[in-house]
């Protein structure tokens, strides 16, 4: 998924930034960062020992003195470790020192959610974990595109950022990405792939679904946005879509309880009351450890999504 120049971009227009985590020297264990340290060296681009903890702390530092901290964290299901440095310090810096100093220039990057075999240890979505941290920012791209575009934006923010990039993109995506400085700003919307799915089966069911797919839905206009900032989240492109079409279906891997989900239910509860002709529907994970063998029955897939489509137009 990610182009070699993403980091080459970064590295390159700023003297202080500096890439380091576990095996990244190496170009890590999803090759994002193949070629970086013998070409920029390894002052800049390094390894650091396996301690979670201690890789968020020492980027809290690095970019409380001035530096462009990028930070890998190999597993978001790793991140545990060092969950005190980011919601205790690093989310707190700037608040703490009222205004005087931070650590804005912090980015946390970590492989996320499922991959179809990862299981309990390496398949979890624990962006929820964060929602409550204020001063944190947390984005998660969809493409290749949006890599490129929210991470060089993530960098250049102002704030600390957790960057969580969904494993399946590394090997299954693939895009015509712009070879210069591409920026996206964070925290507007323009699990997407099952979603699209999920659309064209209710416009055009394959034979085996035609029967449960009732004929006055296959004409009906659905808007689909992307979430690609969960903190903060575009509330006012979500909202403007439910006053025009008075639904919403919530769509995330992470478990149902405590999940952003719950959080843009509440919010489109209280500012869209009279608009809606349906319940608010989520479809997400369960609320169980992501399981070794029937990982593809936990993450909710384009059947999933149908099913909460024809329901909520169904209200």
């Amino acid at each position: 998924m990610y182009p070699y120049g993403l980091f080459r971009v970064a590295l390159t227009t700023d003297d202080t930034a500096v890439v380091f985590g576990e095996d990244v020297a190496f170009g890590g264990v999803f090759r994002c960062t193949m070629g970086l340290a013998e070409e920029f060296g390894r002052e800049r681009v390094f390894n650091t020992p396996l301690t979670e903890q201690g890789i968020a702390g020492f980027g809290i530092g690095m970019a409380a003195m001035g530096h462009t901290a990028i930070a890998e964290i190999q597993f978001a299901d790793y991140i545990y470790p060092a969950f005190d440095q980011l919601v205790n310090e690093a989310a707190k810096l700037r608040y703490r020192s009222g205004g005087q100093y931070d650590c804005g220039r912090l980015t946390v990057r970590t492989p996320s959610m499922s991959v179809g075999h990862g299981g309990l240890y390496h398949s979890q979505s624990p962006e929820g974990f964060f929602m409550g941290a204020a001063g944190l920012k947390i984005v998660i791209p969809r493409s290749p595109i949006q890599a490129k575009g929210l991470l060089l934006g993530a960098i250049r923010d102002p704030n600390p950022v957790v960057f969580m990039e969904p494993k399946i993109l590394y090997r299954s995506a693939v895009e015509h990405v712009p070879v210069d400085d591409y920026e996206l700003p964070l925290g507007l919307g323009p699990p997407l792939y099952h979603c699209e799915t999920a659309l064209h089966m209710l416009a055009h069911p394959p034979p085996a679904l035609a029967p449960h797919v009732p004929a006055r839905f296959r004409d009906v206009k659905i808007e689909l946005i992307d979430l690609r900032t969960i903190l903060p989240w575009d509330v006012q492109a979500v909202v403007d879509s439910v006053n025009k079409t008075g639904r919403l279906v919530v769509v995330h891997e992470a478990g149902a309880t405590g999940g952003v989900g719950s959080d843009i239910g509440a919010e489109v509860q209280k500012r869209c009351f009279l608009k809606l002709e349906a319940p608010v529907r989520r479809v997400t994970g369960w609320d169980t450890p992501v399981p070794l063998q029937y990982e593809k029955f936990h993450i909710p897939d384009a059947l999933r999504i149908l099913d909460a489509l024809i329901e909520t137009l169904s209200y």
